[in-house]
């Protein structure tokens, strides 16, 4: 296990083994962080990369103070799960490509009308929702984007399992190999990004004293741009579901960018996460690029304080976005990058995106696995590949 974890102080730490890369300025974020008032852990990842101020893939645990502007401007970021009942061997890739359409408009009506005859109960989610917000002093008009995936790293994606490590924990959870998975990554949108703007206005980088009104009052936004990204994934997957004519079954919602109250080492206080999938509530998704593999892994409890009780949530990017284009539009044409190695397809029309999103942006994710397992944090159970994966059509929604 030691070559898995690196030891920078007594204070950080970072799951990662000698031969993984990580980028240098990474690595100082994670110590510059460490030294903010109350800070008692920071753990990277092996997804560890530099972000605005903050590293990504990280884990960072407090006491008597936390930080908003850890948590980033999308509260609620994570990785939802479906089994469908698409049959793998007769998923045909054009006609699912035209279902699917435009995931980038706005709900109608109409369509809302069709959504809430499958799934009853959507109604009065976004009621409750709408009701939280106006109670955490936010503005519902934010209710607008729901069901929409976002720009970025965010994507909806259709998978088949290829290769089984433990058929009893996939039967247990009600996966089936032979038919195909649905994953959505998105978060809370523009609401999260509202949210750390006020407080960044108001607070900048000081963080907030536990307790206080204004500690209060973050939280209460905070569960409500959580609420609202898991609504998100929801609807998201609920209009893609119903133009495929399929049904499925909910196997795992995750969150990866919160900061929760948590105990560890006997210390009551603040567990921050950004970019980091939780390794205390079941099974994970590990996504690879769109032209990589995805794993379905169990968190080993045992081992969960090693890591904030936190693991990668991806492969994590090894190239600046601003960077992809320069490096990539000689090689490859926004074409050629809608097809993967492994059969897959990628709808992505945003010409600047789809550079920035590229594989070769990202680590191998099965280095990142590598000192997952090596750290003794999870277990394989299953590995995916993609066979269609939506970014955007293009459109501004």
């Amino acid at each position: 296990m030691g070559n898995f974890v690196q030891t920078i102080s007594d204070r950080i730490a970072i799951i990662a083994s000698d031969r993984l890369w990580l980028e240098d300025a990474a690595v100082q974020q994670t110590k510059t962080t460490a030294q903010l008032a109350g800070m008692q852990r920071v753990v990277g990842l092996p997804d560890l990369h530099p972000g605005r101020g903050y590293p990504v893939g990280a884990a960072f645990f407090s006491t008597g103070r936390f930080y908003p502007a850890l948590v980033g401007n999308d509260i609620g970021c994570g990785m939802a799960l479906w089994q469908t009942d698409i049959v793998a061997g007769k998923a045909r890739l054009d006609k699912i490509d035209k279902q699917v359409g435009n995931l980038d408009d706005i709900i109608s009506d109409s369509e809302w009308d069709a959504l809430e005859g499958r799934h009853p109960g959507l109604t009065e989610r976004v009621a409750a929702l709408s009701a939280r917000l106006a109670g955490a002093g936010l503005d519902t008009a934010h209710l607008r984007s729901l069901g929409t995936i976002g720009r970025g790293n965010h994507f909806a994606e259709l998978q088949v399992v290829d290769q089984v490590a433990c058929a009893d924990a996939l039967a247990q959870a009600c996966m089936v190999p032979k038919s195909l998975q649905l994953l959505v990554h998105s978060g809370s949108r523009g609401l999260g990004q509202a949210v750390l703007r006020s407080h960044v206005d108001a607070f900048s980088h000081a963080g907030l004293a536990q307790g206080t009104p204004e500690a209060l009052a973050y939280l209460a936004q905070h569960d409500a741009a959580v609420q609202f990204a898991e609504l998100n994934r929801a609807l998201i997957a609920a209009r893609i579901l119903q133009r495929l004519r399929c049904e499925a079954t909910l196997l795992l919602d995750i969150n990866h960018n919160t900061v929760l109250p948590a105990v560890v080492d006997g210390q009551q206080g603040w567990l921050h996460r950004k970019g980091a999938t939780p390794s205390d509530q079941g099974m994970v998704m590990l996504p690879g690029s769109r032209d990589d593999y995805s794993y379905l892994l169990e968190p080993l409890a045992d081992a969960g304080s090693l890591s904030l009780y936190s693991l990668a949530h991806g492969a994590g990017r090894k190239w600046q976005r601003t960077d992809c284009k320069g490096r990539l539009e000689r090689i490859a044409t926004p074409s050629q990058l809608s097809r993967t190695a492994l059969g897959g397809r990628v709808i992505c029309n945003d010409r600047a995106l789809i550079y920035e999103e590229a594989p070769q942006a990202y680590k191998n994710v099965d280095s990142v696995l590598a000192c997952l397992v090596g750290a003794g944090l999870v277990r394989v159970l299953a590995r995916s590949k993609p066979v269609l994966t939506y970014k955007t059509r293009g459109e501004c929604c």
